[in-house]
């Protein structure tokens, strides 16, 4: 779950990293009172990168800060209404770094990422200039940040700068965090501040962290949250049903093979009965640029006459291409026919059949 950069400040500003002066604001006519430096920022609180280039920062003063808020409200960010607004005094900055801490998968350890050279999109830079960007893996068994560490992160950046990155891995840590970052770190004749702020918390922690309900999921997911179901939404037109994560994952790598576009990850888990597969099916069908739904399940113990049984009770407009084997096979293949559902026999003939629907 992403905390929104108002929220991401307070818990800096409570882990004593320095930011801004700044007050959240919900119309217009609360920007005159919500700073009183001359000059400000107004920050659109929306969970989209890429926000300034988008017109969802601005710079205002006294005399026309009621009128740029009440632009920025009536504005959308790359599709999202602007129902909050940051109002932050403007900093003078001298320089601006880049820093961050995430989860380095494959050596299954925390990373700390630097660069001199903030404020900009982290993946141009990684992938344009690789040498401008500090990678420095942590041993998990470091609650907090040795010295040696931090100089290895910090190169020869002011010193400053070692406290932050100190405090941000305690963030990291305490708040169960899968990314906590700092775009732009900035230098100021004051000192450094968090220009930016940015921390997502692994969804499995949020109990833990005293969160109720995870707000970043959409109506879909909360249903299939609901219901138990393992479910991603992609951005393809090809639904995708399975029961085993290895079975689905199979099931969209190889709608990928055929040049298709999976529109989602579905596994309705073990011994799933008709109405779950129901409930599987009408979610999926649910989605707005699905055209055709692969279901491809296999019967241990799922049987497979439910899994017919469930398809039919759905009852959706859109094709179902199902792929079924196991137990009760020859029954539940007979409740399909008889309503004129199509099978096929592999699962390469089920996508393939699929990816023809979308072309």
């Amino acid at each position: 779950m992403k905390f929104r950069e108002y929220e991401a400040k307070q818990i800096f500003k409570d882990a004593g990293i320095p930011v801004a002066k700044s007050r959240l604001i919900t119309k217009p006519e609360e920007a005159k009172d919500a700073c009183a430096a001359d000059k400000v920022v107004l920050k659109a609180q929306v969970d989209v990168g890429g926000r300034g280039k988008a017109g969802g920062i601005l710079p205002a003063d006294k005399n026309n800060i009621e009128s740029v808020a009440r632009e920025l409200f009536a504005k959308k960010i790359k599709g999202l209404a602007v129902e909050k607004i940051l109002v932050e005094e403007a900093l003078d900055i001298s320089h601006e770094y880049y820093l961050s801490i995430t989860i380095d998968r494959s050596a299954k350890r925390p990373v700390i990422l630097f660069s001199s050279e903030g404020g900009v999109e982290i993946e141009t830079l990684a992938r344009e200039r690789p040498e401008a960007l500090t990678r420095v893996n942590v041993d998990p068994c470091f609650e907090k940040l040795p010295d040696f560490i931090v100089r290895d992160v910090i190169g020869n950046a002011p010193k400053e700068l070692g406290s932050v990155v100190k405090k941000l891995y305690e963030v990291f840590v305490t708040k169960d965090a899968v990314l906590a970052e700092i775009n732009p770190l900035v230098m100021t004749p004051s000192g450094v501040f968090a220009a930016d702020g940015k921390i997502i918390l692994d969804d499995n922690s949020l109990t833990r962290q005293g969160i109720s309900e995870n707000r970043d999921l959409t109506e879909r997911e909360k249903e299939a949250e609901k219901h138990g179901f393992s479910y991603v939404e992609l951005d393809g037109s090809i639904g995708v049903i399975g029961n085993g994560a290895g079975l689905t994952m199979a099931t969209l790598d190889i709608i990928a093979h055929y040049n298709g576009k999976p529109a989602n990850f579905l596994d309705v888990g073990g011994g799933a009965d008709a109405e779950r597969v129901t409930h599987a099916v009408r979610l999926v069908a649910s989605m707005p640029d699905v055209k055709v739904i692969v279901v491809n399940l296999l019967g241990g113990i799922t049987r497979c006459d439910e899994v017919a049984k469930g398809i039919i009770a759905a009852g959706v407009s859109q094709d179902v291409i199902v792929r079924i084997a196991g137990t009760n096979e020859a029954e539940g293949k007979v409740l399909l026919e008889a309503k004129g559902y199509k099978m096929t026999k592999t699962m390469d003939e089920a996508i393939k059949a699929a990816v023809e629907v979308c072309a």
